[in-house]
């Protein structure tokens, strides 16, 4: 049976509209069509109406797509400042960016992109020589839609292999080259996907792919098990070697490392996001065993250095904020590991270079730097030019200096120069943006979640912000996989700050900033904590005057799309506009595509028990949208999303333009030959972030 949804008009308030608004025009959303399909789980029947825009290959799909993103282009060209925000971006992101140098063979690397180049260019240069072009990925294809996703040198340098993603995709190629001449060495390797790159000696190197779905879907399709394969030099990819994974070792995230020495491959095998097996292979021995050393998937663990039998092992076994310890690789297990830096109550991260180890811990989601020698000893602290982000420490064992970025919501990324002996840092390259730094403020502060738990927030805003209960804000969070959203710079967000704007970023449960307790805060059965912590946040922004509900928007991507989808049909009152971009919407079904089942640690699945699949429906945002007056929303993804499928935003955003009893609009904006967001030309990041300033200033109602 095909329903069809009746013509919905995008007719906004014109009570307290400015002249720009009244401008824009009522634009009906196309005709959505039904389906009856249901599923059946634990005894509970679950309509899907919209499970037919799961087929990214079919004609109503494509058809869909069309007109959707024509209402959204449609409406977004009504208003009349969209053009001079975009051309505002331009300006501003038109400067040379510089990344920190790496030392490869004879040659220093780094990537600039000289302002407005779609790609960012690979440059080498010899000693105090002038920089030479190494790579252009501006012209892998004519419209800048082809990335370098990541290179990775041979010990002596004279050879790399780089992958490249073709529209954002996940699936990428793998170019040899010799650094001497450029030339092309052997064939093109296809369908990796999930892979970083380790060479061996000059023989060859080791990488990680799944089985290409074969029927269905390429952007869809399950991917299940990951293989380790080894690749040897002049030998067609069809021969590549698999040393672990599979069907002999199932399990879906395998990576393989090769030590600085060449001594040891050291691979890690997992089943989800959080907790990995740990295994090496001694490769100065011939034909020696893959030995295991962590045997489950309950904690995180890495082998990050080795000296000789030495194995220096970073893991939150037994320590919830990490610690580093050591082990001999001839009897590696856990048993046998002794503490070298232990845990804190921050939570560490580590590096090494130079022969020493840098200790990068976060407190309250800031950076804070030590050095430590091999064996532990504390040597200084590294000074830092404020409050912020440090990050890229890292050198190989023989080099004498080490570069780092530092970065902060108003301190325009930088790259330092380090004196690994005298442990002193200089400015190597400093950021070219239009921005003062002086006219600006960025304050952390904590309010309470719902039960009780103190989360912290950082807010950026021009010195002398009037709190009024009238500043525009931006509300972007994350809280999921154990990752930390750290202060960091963006040129986009000067749009907002220059007119008066607040950007606010609380550190969720879910999240790793405190660490492996505050993660699992925030999963499963405890996923709401995140919503609530997120809800919370909004509230403190209103009752403190910062903002109001007509002017607050709330934003986040991927888990953040979905925590943005969650909070909308829980609390559609809370906010004036939503921006949920690559969002996990259909919580029922997410484990069936690509490598989605990957993500059950953090989330469960329906299928696990009753009880998880109710707690799953209940919040699911694709499920829970009820009839309401939502916020004005634009959803936000792509085409070429081959790891959150964009048939999660399709099924949400007809869903909530069928349930939308208010006046607000609700668009989708799809873009074409991208994926979830690595990749993506400047121009396209540009013009997405155009659209999303005019949209929130139009709904709000705000001057540009």
């Amino acid at each position: 049976m095909k329903k069809i949804i009746p013509l919905l008009a995008i007719a906004l308030a014109t009570a307290s509209l400015t002249k720009a608004q009244m401008t824009i025009k009522t634009l009906p959303y196309p005709q959505t069509k039904k389906g009856d399909i249901t599923d059946t789980y634990f005894g509970t029947s679950v309509a899907d109406p919209y499970r037919w825009q799961e087929d990214d290959r079919a004609e109503d799909t494509k058809a869909w797509v069309i007109a959707e993103n024509k209402v959204t282009q449609d409406y977004l060209g009504q208003i009349p400042f969209r053009e001079d925000i975009r051309k505002r971006l331009e300006v501003l992101w038109n400067y040379e960016k510089y990344s920190a140098p790496f030392k490869e063979g004879k040659y220093t690397y780094f990537y600039k992109n000289d302002g407005l180049q779609s790609q960012s260019l690979l440059y080498r240069q010899l000693g105090e020589g002038k920089p030479e072009v190494f790579l252009d990925p501006t012209k892998f294809s004519t419209d800048g839609t082809t990335s370098l996703s990541g290179i990775d040198f041979s010990k002596d340098g004279s050879l790399a292999a780089y992958q490249i993603s073709e529209g954002g995709s996940d699936w990428r190629k793998v170019i040899v080259i010799k650094t001497a001449d450029k030339s092309i060495v052997g064939d093109t390797l296809t369908n990796v996907k999930f892979s970083g790159i380790s060479w061996y000696k000059n023989e060859g190197f080791y990488y990680s792919s799944y089985d290409k779905p074969k029927a269905g879907s390429e952007l869809a399709g399950l991917t299940q098990y990951h293989k380790l394969y080894f690749h040897k030099l002049g030998t067609p990819q069809a021969e590549d070697k698999m040393i672990f994974g599979g069907d002999v070792t199932p399990r879906r995230y395998i990576g393989g490392d090769v030590t600085e020495d060449e001594r040891y491959l050291v691979i890690s095998a997992a089943t989800s996001t959080t907790g990995n097996e740990l295994y090496i292979k001694d490769l100065s021995a011939p034909n020696s065993p893959i030995v295991n050393i962590v045997d489950n998937f309950e904690k995180e663990h890495r082998v990050i250095d080795n000296v000789g039998s030495k194995l220096y092992i970073f893991t939150n076994f037994n320590a919830p904020n990490y610690r580093l310890v050591t082990v001999d690789a001839a009897n590696p297990k856990p048993t046998n590991w002794k503490d070298l830096i232990a845990e804190t109550q921050n939570v560490l991260g580590i590096s090494t270079g130079g022969g020493k180890i840098f200790a990068e811990y976060l407190k309250d989601a800031t950076s804070l730097v030590k050095q430590y020698d091999m064996n532990g000893k504390f040597e200084h602290d590294i000074a830092l030019p404020s409050v912020g982000t440090a990050g890229s420490f890292g050198a190989k064992k023989h080099e004498t200096e080490t570069y780092y970025s530092f970065t902060s919501y108003i301190y325009p990324s930088t790259i330092f120069k380090y004196d690994i002996a005298s442990g002193r840092s200089t400015v190597y390259k400093k950021s070219g943006v239009q921005f003062n730094p002086e006219l600006y403020e960025s304050k952390q502060v904590f309010y309470s979640s719902k039960d009780g738990t103190k989360v912290p927030m950082i807010l950026t805003y021009k010195k002398g912000t009037v709190l009024n209960g009238t500043n525009p804000t931006m509300l972007y969070a994350y809280g999921g996989f154990s990752v930390s959203l750290t202060p960091g710079f963006s040129t986009s967000n000067i749009v907002l700050l220059e007119h008066g704007g607040i950007y606010a970023v609380p550190n969720l449960r879910g999240g790793g900033e405190y660490g492996e307790k505050w993660h699992l805060a925030g999963t499963k059965m405890q996923k709401q904590n995140v919503f609530d912590d997120f809800i919370a946040a909004a509230q403190y922004l209103i009752d403190n005057k910062y903002t109001s509900k007509e002017h607050l928007a709330i934003a986040g991507g991927s888990n953040g799309g979905l925590l943005v989808g969650a909070v909308m049909a829980q609390r559609p009152d809370l906010c004036k506009v939503a921006f949920p971009a690559v969002g996990v919407m259909d919580m029922l079904r997410y484990n069936k595509f690509t490598a989605g089942a990957g993500w059950a640690y953090d989330y469960g699945t329906a299928e696990d028990s009753k009880e998880m699949f109710e707690y799953l429906y209940k919040y699911s945002p694709y499920h829970a949208i009820k009839q309401a007056d939502y916020p004005a929303t634009m959803v936000t993804t792509a085409d070429h999303d081959d790891r959150v499928v964009p048939a999660h935003s399709f099924k949400f955003a007809s869903r909530l333009q069928e349930m939308q009893k208010g006046a607000a609009p609700v668009l989708i904006r799809i873009e074409t030959k991208a994926g979830h967001g690595a990749g993506k030309s400047t121009a396209q990041v540009i013009n997405e972030q155009a659209d999303k300033w005019a949209f929130m200033f139009q709904n709000m109602g705000i001057k540009y």
